[in-house]
């Protein structure tokens, strides 16, 4: 028997990896299975190879629980170890300086020591009073004995010969009594479910009941009979769909690939994108559209990482760009390490050149739906407009990529292209400044007044009532060249040239100053200014608008928009009542003769303009009520 100390220079090793990982203990699972599996795979590849001359047999990986014993068992038929092995991949950890790795992280907490270490199998000792190895090597002549090597999380271990056992290794762990979750059948699964789900060897764990037909035998009405069969769960599909070839899969292929992935996603996806690169890194995975709520925050953790098939997060973050995250599916590179910490991930130059080009194959396949079946994309165009403005505000190159076919909706439902829609509009709506101005709504029910006032001036208007449409309209005005949107409520509106501006005021400045003291009484001149404009008759006598840069700064900061939009939180409101200096009613009121009633019918024609945009309430609004009844009377 062989006795000796682990080669680190630290007796406090062990405690240091327990405290520290402690926050991702479960990890160790991930790491003795991941290791059983390239144990197997390297022996299949020494087999196909001709250099490994055995009897492959049955290589699935068995993980065994035993709570009474308080035990937990991974053990794989690959390629196993020898004596001088075992003393060098386990006996020698790999550090440079032990010491100066203990003074680093003493006082950190959280610290995922694995994944800057490698350590791999010493991730055992996290939950583990006690850890033995018995493993045998595929090799066979001298020195290719059975060993058995334990430990009990100090240095000091024992290493020693036994007698014949099957060729690969088994890992036994004596589970530590702050760690008897780990001695949950539940629990277990759990983490198996999570990191090993598409492992490419067979992972065996505990049994599953299933029913069998009986040859020959028919119950009452003529049914087959059944048996209760119990049989070995295997916990992982080890040929996911995104291994094979996109040629041999069909739609329904990848949507059943889909509810595999999500079992609680009820909507199949919008559309998918294969990817399958090997140059100038290897990267496959399969990434789906999904239907887009309008909580962009709920979409999000949805894409996984693996590294050869095993599970490395969900939380991809700053791995790919942010507007990705709303996809769902599977990124899959033996490039990204299994073993890294997030703020790897985050600079490692593999991971950087593998989040440009899933952002360069996203922005391909949209533009080749688009030019494929225009039709079809517009009909998904509603349910991924959210995701492809988060690209555009947030990634330069996938706009330059897919400006082509940004869509924009107008009221009746038309799909239009940026320069399609410039070409549509330009002749009607463009201001004395050469700006071609886009009118929008951003609520159908809301602005439904102003809608139908645009109409009656042959205007079009867009609708943008998205989550990020508000941001998307201030970044396209940067981008397009003259150009502008303005709301249908907004003051700029009456700017466009196409409005009767020529019109004579059939008032006079001096009527129109006499005029305004009765439209301002009881309004906060704060938050209301009473302008007068030459509109059409046509036109309300009144119409409340907001200033568009103003409005359109307050919604972008309530959104979260930061910086320099922060101050406008604080600001009131602005709005602007125009009164229309060429309608009959405004007229009248001029020429009424009573004081009392020409401030009433005043107050009346504003308020019936604050009830239009909803800023009619509470006690104004009482007053309004009963105003009208008398009008009435």
């Amino acid at each position: 028997m062989q006795k000796g100390k682990i080669n680190v220079q630290t007796e406090n090793i062990f405690p240091v990896i327990k405290k520290f990982l402690y926050s991702d203990h479960e990890i160790f699972l991930r790491e003795l299975v991941s290791n059983a599996v390239d144990a197997t795979e390297k022996l299949k590849a020494l087999n196909r190879s001709g250099k490994a001359d055995v009897d492959l047999g049955d290589l699935t990986i068995k993980i065994v629980l035993d709570a009474k014993a308080g035990t937990l068992k991974i053990i794989d038929r690959g390629i196993g170890m020898t004596a001088d092995e075992v003393d060098k991949y386990i006996n020698q950890i790999a550090f440079s300086s032990a010491e100066e790795f203990i003074e680093k992280f003493k006082d950190v907490d959280n610290t995922n020591i694995i994944g800057h270490f490698g350590l791999g199998f010493y991730s055992a000792f996290m939950v583990s009073e006690h850890v033995t190895i018995e493993t045998k090597t595929y090799r066979k002549g001298k020195g290719t004995k059975a060993v058995s090597w334990s430990c009990d999380g100090s240095p000091d271990y024992e290493m020693d010969e036994i007698a014949t056992r099957d060729r690969g290794t088994e890992i036994t762990l004596k589970i530590a009594e702050d760690s008897k979750e780990f001695l949950e059948d539940s629990r277990i699964l759990q983490i198996l479910n999570k990191y090993t789900k598409f492992l490419p060897v067979e992972i065996e764990f505990g049994e599953e009941t299933t029913f069998e037909e009986i040859d020959g035998e028919k119950d009452d009405k003529g049914n087959a009979k059944t048996k209760e069969v119990k049989k070995p769960r295997i916990i992982n599909n080890t040929n996911p769909l995104w291994k094979k070839s996109p040629s041999e899969l069909k739609l329904e292929d990848y949507n059943n690939f889909y509810r595999e992935l999500y079992p609680m996603q009820f909507d199949d996806p919008l559309f998918h994108i294969h990817l399958n690169v090997d140059y100038p890194f290897n990267l496959t995975g399969i990434l789906y559209f999904p239907k887009l709520k309008k909580n962009i925050e709920v979409q999000k953790d949805k894409i996984q990482l693996y590294s050869n098939q095993v599970f490395i997060t969900d939380s991809v973050e700053n791995i790919v760009p942010d507007f990705l995250t709303l996809l769902h599916g599977v990124i899959d590179s033996p490039d990204i390490p299994l073993n890294v910490s997030r703020s790897y991930l985050q600079s490692d130059a593999n991971v950087k050149k593998i989040s440009s080009h899933i952002s360069k194959k996203v922005a391909d396949k949209l533009v080749e739906l688009f030019k494929n079946d225009r039709e079809s994309f517009e009909a998904k165009w509603d349910d991924i407009k959210v995701f492809i403005e988060y690209g555009i505000l947030s990634d330069e190159k996938f706009y330059d990529r897919i400006k082509g076919i940004i869509l924009l909706k107008n009221i009746n439902g038309k799909y239009f292209t940026l320069d399609e829609y410039t070409e549509l509009v330009k002749a009607t709506q463009t201001d004395k400044d050469g700006n071609i101005i886009f009118l929008y709504t951003s609520n159908l029910d809301d602005q439904y007044s102003y809608i139908e006032n645009a109409k009656d001036h042959s205007y079009d208007v867009l609708v943008l009532e998205g989550v990020l449409d508000n941001h998307f309209v201030d970044h396209m005005e940067r981008k397009l060249d003259k150009t502008k949107f303005a709301r249908v409520d907004a003051d700029t509106i009456d700017k466009l040239i196409v409005k009767e501006e020529n019109t004579v005021s059939k008032l006079s400045e001096d009527q129109q100053k006499e005029l305004q003291p009765f439209f301002e009484k009881e309004l906060d001149s704060k938050s209301f200014n009473v302008v007068f404009e030459n509109l059409s008759e046509k036109d309300q006598p009144v119409i409340i608008t907001q200033p568009e840069f103003m409005r359109r700064m307050k919604d972008m900061q309530a959104m979260g928009g930061g910086g320099q939009m922060a101050f406008m939180g604080d600001m009131p409101d602005m709005f602007n009542v125009v009164i229309n200096s060429n309608h009959p009613i405004v007229s009248d009121i001029l020429n009424e003769k009573d004081e009392e009633r020409k401030t009433t019918l005043s107050k009346q024609l504003v308020d019936l303009a604050k009830l239009s945009q909803g800023l009619l309430k509470g006690k104004d609004l009482a007053s309004f009520v009963k105003r009208s009844v008398d009008i009435i009377k």
